[in-house]
């Protein structure tokens, strides 16, 4: 097998997973604001949550509908990029697979009639078609992680002469390794969601764009990226803890960790280096403590493995640093606007201030950012294997060339589809025209959002 070919196939399966991933975390957490927004104006009779959740309407069915072409190319890529992989694993991971494709299809169809339904259903029905669709997506996205977590922590299968034998569905579903991931991977989404809706506003505001509601927005989103995020740094934790215990070689690239030694420190920063990670800062014993919960715990080191089978410890261990960073990052800026707010909670006109404003802007490229990086953790940490411990990655890729060409090509037309994606978010979800058709006291603060 060239190299070529394999880093061609693997560029472009990590290009179409990165695109793909854009879209889907808006995907799955839009429909909680949907939800909540149509839930409050049933509650509290104010019916300017209602306005807002139908400006949302257009952004996600066109989420939605980018979000299923990319992810169909990816199902094809698997089959061309893949096959000998697919061989190997087609029949163990077929199940969620297919369970993912039953879920796609109900929040497709729920979708269609939440978007259909505007005015031709009574506002307590529309309200009840949102539970569908925040139920199916987030168990959508269950399924592909659990066929993701299986690559990880491989079970309900065993190797005769080679041969994958007497494989049981649902014990490779529910491998060790797919709770952990799941509930990190579904919170990622709506941390990406609350703080991506809630930069878009404060973009909007700052700029004095007319929009729909927007102080209102603004504070639903915030509502949702405050409480995904601390729930996602404990959900992090629990996950790396296991990570601890099931990958450990994954875990030491993670850490920078190249020897075997109790009472582990933990590194903040560092580069990966000729066998040691260099310019981080070390606090005593704690990466001990923390994926064991013991000061004096054995830590396996990247030493202990043979070169060839280990992961880029470069890549994995930057690439979780900035998952880590940024993760603090959100959780400090949500807090910071919660304590704004608070103090200025008596002031209905309350906006948040300038410095804030440009972290709430940051905050959403560092979601982005966050949630890219832990897909990279997952995916460089389980390397040289697609299978880990059974199949190395070197042994799953086509045997046909080209696929350069393909990338280039590939790259070209995501670039066009996100450039188009960005154009139509921008001009749909707010503007004159869609303030114009507003009752009065929406078009008012559309209009004059500053």
């Amino acid at each position: 097998m060239e190299f070529d070919t394999l880093l061609s196939a693997r560029a472009l399966m990590g290009l179409s997973l990165v695109f793909h991933t854009f879209f889907t975390p808006l995907g799955i957490g839009l429909p909680v604001l949907l939800f909540a927004a149509e839930g409050l104006a049933l509650r509290t009779g104010d019916q300017r949550y209602r306005e807002l959740a139908r400006a949302w309407t257009p952004a996600v069915g066109l989420l939605f509908a980018v979000g299923a072409v990319s992810g169909t190319v990816l199902s094809f890529e698997l089959g061309l990029l893949w096959p000998r992989f697919m061989e190997y694993a087609g029949g163990i991971i077929g199940m969620p697979f297919s369970l993912e494709g039953f879920a796609f299809f109900t929040e497709a169809i729920f979708l269609a009639i939440y978007i259909y339904g505007w005015n031709r259903m009574s506002a307590f029905a529309h309200w009840l078609v949102t539970i569908p669709i925040v139920v199916s997506s987030a168990i959508s996205a269950v399924f592909v992680i659990s066929a993701n977590a299986w690559m990880n922590t491989p079970e309900g299968f065993r190797v005769v002469d080679g041969r994958v034998v007497d494989v049981d569905p649902w014990d490779a579903m529910f491998n060790a390794a797919w709770l952990h991931e799941a509930i990190h991977g579904t919170l990622a989404s709506y941390v990406v969601t609350g703080f991506a809706v809630a930069a878009v506003y404060a973009w909007l505001i700052w700029r004095r764009v007319p929009a729909v509601h927007p102080r209102l927005g603004l504070q639903l989103a915030m509502v949702l990226a405050a409480v995904a995020i601390p729930l996602q740094i404990v959900a992090g934790d629990f996950a790396a803890r296991r990570v601890a215990e099931l990958q450990p070689v994954k875990f030491a690239a993670m850490e920078g960790q190249y020897e075997t030694e109790r009472g582990a420190p933990l590194r903040i920063g560092g580069i990966p280096m000729d066998g040691e990670t260099r310019y981080a800062i070390e606090i005593p014993k704690l990466l001990s403590f923390l994926g064991y919960r013991d000061f004096d715990a054995e830590v396996m080191g990247l030493n202990a493995v043979p070169p060839e089978d280990r992961p880029n410890e470069l890549l994995t261990h930057l690439s979780f640093q900035v998952m880590v960073g940024a993760g603090f990052a959100l959780l400090f800026i949500a807090g910071w606007y919660w304590v704004a707010w608070w103090r200025r909670r008596k002031a209905g006109e309350w906006l948040p201030g300038r410095a804030l404003r440009w972290a709430l802007v940051a905050g959403g490229f560092l979601s982005f950012a966050a949630l890219q990086a832990g897909w990279f953790v997952t995916e460089f940490g389980r390397q040289p294997w697609v299978v880990y411990g059974f199949l190395r990655t070197s042994e799953g890729v086509t045997e046909r060339d080209g696929i350069l060409v393909f990338f280039v090509l590939f790259t070209l037309l995501y670039v066009v589809i996100s450039a188009g994606l960005v154009v139509a978010l921008l001009r749909w979800p707010h503007g004159p025209r869609r303030a114009a058709g507003l009752p009065g006291g929406a078009r008012r603060e559309a209009e004059g959002v500053a």
